[in-house]
């Protein structure tokens, strides 16, 4: 009976147990998007980018602070955006051009570092979006999880996955097109829906 009781009582405190997350439940406050051309929305309509389309998902706001070109050390440089916004939720895309830009990782983690640390001085939870990818990408995936895993963040794995290699879903070599920027609210959507 003993054992019995030893069992069920461990079996509860997993089941109960959740991973702890920086600064949730969160607190009120838009959600901002901040990071590179694919969070702005290069080459689609503002209302077809993935943070439009989350805005009619949730039904909350949700502000894009997306700049084409941006790598990791560039949107350090303009954190104080998200200042006087007071976000609940920070999701940082990150990565893609520090790969295109051959940034050095080291310099790429401690920018991401940095901001993920300013996001929760804020009071927000932060949201490590990665782009995925293959090969040297890998790189820049494990380093958005480690941090995630480190700052205790929430994390969203390869939004361009099956994006990349469709050409259907972009508008050109690199860049999501409407079809792919559905795609990649519907991926983010499933993770966060349950925290917002």
């Amino acid at each position: 009976m003993k054992k019995i009781f030893i069992v069920l009582f461990l079996f509860y405190f997993c089941a109960c147990a959740k991973e702890e997350i920086t600064n949730y439940p969160a607190k009120p406050g838009p959600i901002v998007a901040f990071g590179d051309s694919i969070t702005y929305g290069y080459a689609v309509k503002a209302e077809e980018t993935y943070p439009a389309l989350l805005e009619k998902i949730w039904n909350r706001e949700v502000i894009n602070l997306g700049v084409s070109g941006d790598t990791s050390v560039m949107a350090l440089e303009r954190k104080e955006e998200l200042k006087n916004l007071g976000p609940s939720f920070v999701l940082i895309e990150l990565g893609g051009n520090d790969f295109l830009k051959r940034v050095p990782r080291e310099r790429t983690r401690q920018a991401l570092e940095e901001l993920v640390d300013y996001a929760h001085t804020l009071g927000a939870v932060v949201v490590m979006v990665d782009t995925g990818g293959h090969g040297p990408m890998d790189t820049y995936t494990k380093i958005n999880k480690q941090i995630a895993k480190e700052k205790k963040t929430l994390y969203i794995s390869g939004i361009m996955n099956g994006i990349f290699t469709d050409r259907s879903l972009k508008a050109d070599t690199i860049h999501p097109n409407a079809a792919g920027h559905k795609i990649i609210a519907e991926k983010i959507d499933k993770v966060l829906k349950k925290y917002l």
